[in-house]
């Protein structure tokens, strides 16, 4: 059973002459466990695909199943237990709040839920020591580098034990090294501790990371592309001459 799945699914901006297409019956698979990189050139239906399957916006047709639930006909209240409870969320800049240390902003998700403030900041402590935060726990965001805010955003991502990570452009705001550090950390999200991480990213170097990369352009899959070596060379220029093509 795929964990992510869409039929036909399409996105509608607009009405009359003015509509915009961003997806166009796109239909997708996506393992449990499995780290899926979404690529193509700007405006080709990246992020809207993305919030679709994080039940952040509904679609105008087709299906996004999680788990073999359909969500597109979900109540409010029920999209929103699915998002606090089966899905974590990564952003381009962070989304840490500035008044909330280390520990305090990744334990906020299961804070939310109800959790004990002491046991939720105990489990959001395990996290950020296995992401090598353990020494900066009462640290706020602007006393952390760009990369060890985003370590704390994947803690807080995770800190529900959700099945999918929704990655909006992770390394997007960090440098290279910080970059690959970041995209090197979500493959061991995927691969040991078993969740599934679905990512739009731009960069080639990044998306070689990943087990398979979904093509998009203009709100279609032109291409999939399993990876065999994902962090190898061969990989990184054979995705880049891959987005030329699509005029990325």
């Amino acid at each position: 059973m795929s964990i992510v799945k869409t039929e036909q699914l399409t996105k509608v901006y607009g009405t009359g002459a003015t509509a915009v297409t961003a997806l166009n019956h796109l239909n997708i698979k996506i393992e449990s466990g499995e780290f899926v990189a979404v690529m193509g050139p700007s405006g080709c239906g990246k992020s809207t695909l993305l919030h679709l399957l994080g039940g952040l916006d509904r679609p105008s047709e087709g299906k996004v199943l999680i788990e073999d639930v359909s969500i597109a006909d979900m109540s409010d209240d029920r999209l929103t237990e699915l998002r606090r409870r089966k899905i974590g969320f990564i952003f381009q800049f962070f989304n840490l709040i500035p008044v909330l240390s280390a520990v305090e902003n990744a334990a906020l998700p299961v804070t939310l839920d109800g959790i004990k403030p002491a046991d939720a900041k105990a489990k959001a402590a395990e996290w950020l020591e296995r992401f090598g935060l353990g020494d900066r726990l009462t640290h706020r965001p602007d006393q952390l580098s760009g990369g060890q805010q985003q370590r704390v955003a994947i803690a807080r991502a995770l800190v529900a034990d959700p099945a999918i990570i929704l990655a909006d452009e992770p390394t997007g705001n960090l440098d290279t090294r910080s970059g690959d550090e970041i995209a090197n950390l979500l493959q061991d999200v995927s691969r040991q501790y078993g969740r599934t991480v679905i990512m739009v990213t731009h960069d080639p170097r990044i998306a070689a990371y990943s087990d398979r990369i979904i093509f998009l352009k203009d709100g279609k899959v032109v291409d999939e592309t399993p990876l065999a070596s994902r962090d190898g060379q061969n990989d990184q220029t054979s995705i880049a001459n891959k987005v030329r093509e699509l005029g990325g």
